[in-house]
């Protein structure tokens, strides 16, 4: 087995099977690094915890509530405002963050007393807004608040408000993912079920396993609504609470994100008969097949095909500008979990760029397995890395830039490689025909950036040239290039605007022949 063992971690000797080198011809047995295990002690992780992964991933795009953390401050602090879960209704879920601030006191005493007085005063200062989702934290649950009790408390109380309670501290699994778990089967115990909705077509869908990061959301919904389906609910991206409470009556739950939000689905499909269906937003040729198969489900494959007809027609040029300029360029895929897997092969086919290492934080053994598989031979792949071994594996390999989160990108920046941020985006959404062009651009902007080059110059003793004169990423990236690519007439740089979601907010669809012009909810 080509275990890869990290200099930095020779001094824990466990690391070296969390390491692959893929081989050629090895297959996943020869190639699977171990995955999904509790964090070794002394490898400084940077995995989140199980209270992140409830509240940060899947609780908070929930457009139209009010979240609040029952623990510390930090807790709050540590999930806010650090992902783009933007809205349709300026962005509510963004601008505010909540949390009952247990102090030392209050760990002897309990908090439960704070808890309802905290829920109440978030209810008056937003008087607009009906529903609460309150998140356990490690302080609270060691303490053993009763929070389901306090909550009940408070709906008795107060009628017109609905509260749902997440018992998901950090410690409550090895990773994040611990908490996306915990937070799927609460939801679909406390909620689903609840509200029956009104339908209007004859096809219709829950779009699970999408957060809606920088529009994702909104931009795959529009494809669903050309197609005549009704989207009933998002878990959760741009969601709304009563929406997720009617998930039940949905014809097919659509999941994006398996890593995150498979559970609900396999609960939706064992209690309410509700088949599954996983897609991928991300590339023209994953997108084109799974609004094949939304379309097939529902017989409405003439549908799928025009849309990707007409959007292919429009972006493929652009994609292709951009393929001509990125081939050969070596990527780094480090991003949480499921994109891992989205990314690593579509990539390489449709940008010409080079996987050279994968890794995930906290996916699980499936994860590593789709992604291994959809990469290069020669490729590492990392489980649970540090910064120490990130760093390590940047010097190894050289490569042109990373896609990864904040922290580790910002380490890559300090030496020298460029980054983009596979969990907030850059400039996304990067979902849909137009968002992977923006995707591809964003790659090219990173590795020709005249600015990062001038970062290789280390003003303390090198000489600071004076003959190179005005430089633009055109001429840095055209240099080696054919006249017949540089001149075609055909190839073009993107040319979508700045804001490519706003616009969908309002737009009008066709109306398409029904059984029932208005269907009932039974």
């Amino acid at each position: 087995m080509p275990y890869h063992e990290f200099e930095c971690s020779k001094c824990i000797p466990e690391r070296k099977k969390h390491a692959v080198i893929k081989g050629p011809g090895e297959n996943l047995t020869d190639a699977l690094p171990l995955g999904y295990l509790n964090t070794i002690p002394g490898t400084i992780s940077e995995r989140g915890c199980a209270y992140c992964g409830a509240k940060h991933v899947i609780g908070t795009p929930m457009k139209d509530v009010i979240h609040m953390s029952h623990g510390p401050i930090g807790c709050t602090y540590d999930t806010w405002q650090t992902k783009r879960y933007i809205s349709d209704n300026d962005n509510f879920q963004l601008k505010y963050t909540y949390a009952t601030d247990m102090k030392e006191k209050h760990i002897v005493f309990g908090a439960e007393t704070v808890l309802k007085k905290n829920i109440i005063e978030a209810f008056k200062a937003f008087p607009d807004i009906k529903r609460m989702t309150i998140y356990q934290t490690c302080a609270s649950a060691l303490i053993g608040d009763d929070m389901e009790a306090v909550a009940q408390e408070v709906m008795d109380e107060m009628p017109d408000v609905d509260i749902f309670v997440c018992n998901s501290p950090g410690f409550g699994g090895p990773s994040q993912s611990g908490g996306h778990h915990k937070i799927n089967i609460a939801w679909i115990n406390q909620k689903v079920g609840k509200v029956e909705p009104e339908i209007t077509s004859d096809y219709v869908i829950n779009y699970v396993g999408e957060y809606n990061i920088q529009g994702d959301q909104e931009v795959m919904t529009d494809y669903f609504k050309r197609m005549g389906i009704q989207v009933l609910s998002t878990f959760t991206g741009n969601g709304s609470y009563d929406d997720l409470r009617a998930m039940h009556k949905a014809h097919l739950n659509v999941l994006e994100c398996a890593r995150s939000a498979e559970y609900i689905c396999n609960e939706l499909r064992q209690r309410y008969g509700t088949p599954r269906l996983d897609i991928d937003g991300f590339g023209f040729e994953p997108l084109s097949a799974s609004l094949r198969k939304v379309g097939l489900f529902f017989g409405i494959e003439d549908r799928a095909q025009k849309i990707i007809d007409e959007e292919v027609a429009r972006w493929k040029p652009e994609l292709d500008w951009y393929k001509e300029r990125l081939k050969g360029k070596k990527v780094c895929l480090w991003p949480g979990g499921s994109k891992l897997w989205h990314w690593a092969h579509v990539i390489h086919a449709e940008m010409g760029v080079e996987v050279v290492s994968v890794y995930t934080k906290f996916g699980h053994q499936g994860d590593m397995e789709k992604g291994i598989a959809r990469c290069e031979e020669g490729a590492l792949a990392i489980d649970d890395p540090n910064e120490l071994e990130g760093l390590e594996a940047m010097e190894m390999l050289k490569p042109d830039v990373i896609f990864t989160g904040k922290r580790p990108g910002e380490v890559a920046k300090k030496i020298r490689v460029p980054y983009l941020n596979a969990h907030a985006y850059h400039n996304g959404p990067y979902k849909g025909f137009e968002g992977w062009v923006r995707f591809a651009r964003d790659i090219y902007n990173a590795i020709y950036s005249p600015i990062h080059k001038l970062a290789f110059l280390d003003i303390s003793k090198d000489e600071i040239p004076t003959d190179k004169g005005f430089v633009t990423r055109r001429m840095l990236s055209d240099a080696n290039l054919s006249e017949k690519i540089t001149s075609s007439t055909e190839l073009r740089e993107y040319t979508g605007g700045f804001d490519s979601v706003s616009k969908l907010r309002n737009k009008s669809y066709p109306e398409f022949p029904s059984s029932q012009r208005k269907l009932s909810a039974v």
